[in-house]
């Protein structure tokens, strides 16, 4: 078999509901990456909160960030091949007045390694992770650079209500993505950004062709990377929309070892 690359979505695909990754998950990767095949990261998540599981699966690969926003190398900080794509300071300020009308618990501007919070909800238990990273108030005084994410963390019984309203009132400007597993999250990133832009930029540096990608989600921000992928597959608890466009589905869940399982079938490895 060819050596693949293995892109792999974080919340509701790799961990579990305990955003956990399991033994088994652990095991079959790392039987996957002593065969030779490429597993790396492609998440919505910040690096100062997938750090943990890069860290846990002994990864040195290049991960993506911010839904394809962020696509580099922890181990080598002047990568030649990564990217940082980052969106309109003004429209990260303009967004604060989203909570004038609608139902919303925070809003974060992401930067690479440093959060503005406009409130102290605390979406999820690493969301404030610890190191070199830093957390900052939300005012049109306090941000000063170019964000490289808008999330905005609100039930998912508003999150159509509210990206219509983004859409109508940013337009082309924008993508706004969903993610976060049993974290309801909206992350708004600049025009044109998804994972499938860094899952290509992984497999130019590793000459890993178009087929040989297997990619691996469950939510709506996967979606181009399912089918920019050689073998899409959409997790068992996916949503309806991208198994309609994957190559296969997994049996089981991501808290069912489903990844793990369709991985050690795929690759025979029982």
């Amino acid at each position: 078999m060819n050596r693949k690359l293995i892109a792999l979505d974080l919340d509701g695909t790799t961990l579990n509901n305990q955003s956990q990754i399991s033994q088994k998950t652990s095991e079959v990767l790392t039987r996957l990456k002593k065969e030779g095949h490429i597993v790396s990261i492609a998440t919505g998540r910040p690096y100062r909160s997938s750090r943990q599981y890069y860290a846990e699966l002994q990864l040195d690969t290049p991960i993506v960030n911010f839904n394809g926003a962020l696509c580099h190398r922890p181990t080598e900080l002047a990568w030649e091949s990564q990217y940082h794509k980052t969106l309109n300071r003004e429209i990260a300020i303009d967004m604060l007045s989203l909570r004038k009308d609608m139902d919303i618990q925070l809003i974060a501007a992401e930067l690479r390694d440093s959060v503005y919070v406009d409130d102290d909800f605390v979406p999820y238990e690493d969301f404030f992770a610890t190191g070199k990273n830093m957390s900052f108030k939300l005012s049109e005084d306090t941000l000063k650079e170019e964000p490289t994410a808008i999330s905005v963390f609100t039930g998912k019984e508003n999150q159509q209500a509210i990206t219509d309203k983004i859409i109508h009132r940013y337009g082309d400007a924008v993508e706004v993505r969903t993610w976060g597993g049993l974290t309801p999250c909206l992350e708004v990133v600049a025009a044109g950004v998804q994972k499938a832009m860094g899952v290509e930029r992984i497999a130019q540096v590793y000459g890993v062709q178009q087929k040989d990608i297997l990619a691996f989600g469950d939510e709506n921000n996967d979606y181009e990377m399912i089918q920019y992928a050689g073998h899409g597959v959409v997790m068992n608890n996916g949503i309806d929309e991208l198994k309609a466009i994957a190559d296969d589905v997994t049996d089981f869940s991501n808290h069912e070892d489903g990844l793990a399982l369709y991985l050690e079938k795929y690759f025979r490895l029982i």
